[in-house]
């Protein structure tokens, strides 16, 4: 449908970023984009290779579920996308990936722990990991029941200021204000994965950054009073 084609292509434009950064292995990895305003938002279609990948393949869900305009099959990870649209309603654009280093953090029931101002300058403290699911939620709408679980371990933490998550044994899902924003964030997130393995590899008992520098580097970038950067000319 021609409403849809701006959000279609954005959300295009940013899952062809995925395999551009590496951020993908095959088909493991999905884009979406929220058009709040329309009450929908567009998606990768399930297992579609990136190569054929087309505009008009991304497919539009409402934020009921409901498919609303596209031919194909949308993600099977569409209802944990649904999930984290309703509940961080500040996030236009969801990212998950099966990236290998943020992954393997998953995989071992890790936090990504902060240790430097390069993850500071993205997020205001350690990357947090799920709790595992259990049988009856895997057995039952496990990709919801995913998106609840990432819900549940943002209860007492801001999703505006880590924006990002590891799901237990799966791997990361990352959110932002734009298709572009979102996937930054997950490139930050794998680069900032690597550097914590590195280190932890160098020295295992080493300390998280003091608070006061972390929230200074991203406060900086991100608070009332940001400078980073530049200003919009007038």
């Amino acid at each position: 449908m021609r409403r849809y084609r701006d959000l279609q292509k954005e959300c295009y434009e940013a899952n062809l970023l995925l395999p551009r950064h590496g951020l993908i292995d095959l088909t493991f990895g999905n884009v979406s984009v929220a058009d709040r305003g329309l009450g929908v938002f567009a998606i990768k279609p399930s297992g579609v290779d990136y190569r054929s990948l087309k505009p008009r393949d991304m497919v539009v869900v409402d934020l009921s579920g409901k498919t609303v305009a596209g031919r194909l099959k949308p993600s099977s990870d569409t209802p944990t996308h649904l999930r984290l649209f309703q509940a961080f309603t500040q996030a236009r654009s969801v990212v998950h990936t099966h990236s290998r280093q943020a992954t393997a953090f998953a995989q071992a029931g890790r936090p990504i722990p902060c240790l430097g101002t390069t993850h500071s300058d993205y997020f205001r403290g350690d990357i947090p990991v799920t709790r595992a699911l259990t049988p009856r939620e895997v057995a039952g709408d496990y990709e919801r029941e995913t998106g609840e679980a990432i819900v549940e371990l943002f209860s007492r933490r801001d999703p505006a200021e880590i924006p990002a998550a590891l799901v237990r044994h799966h791997g990361p899902f990352v959110w932002g204000p734009s298709g572009i924003k979102a996937v930054e964030n997950a490139l930050a997130l794998e680069i900032v994965a690597g550097m914590a393995l590195q280190a932890l590899r160098l020295a295992p008992r080493v300390r998280a950054i003091p608070s006061y520098l972390r929230d200074r580097h991203f406060l900086r970038k991100h608070g009332a009073k940001s400078y980073y950067g530049q200003t919009a000319s007038s």
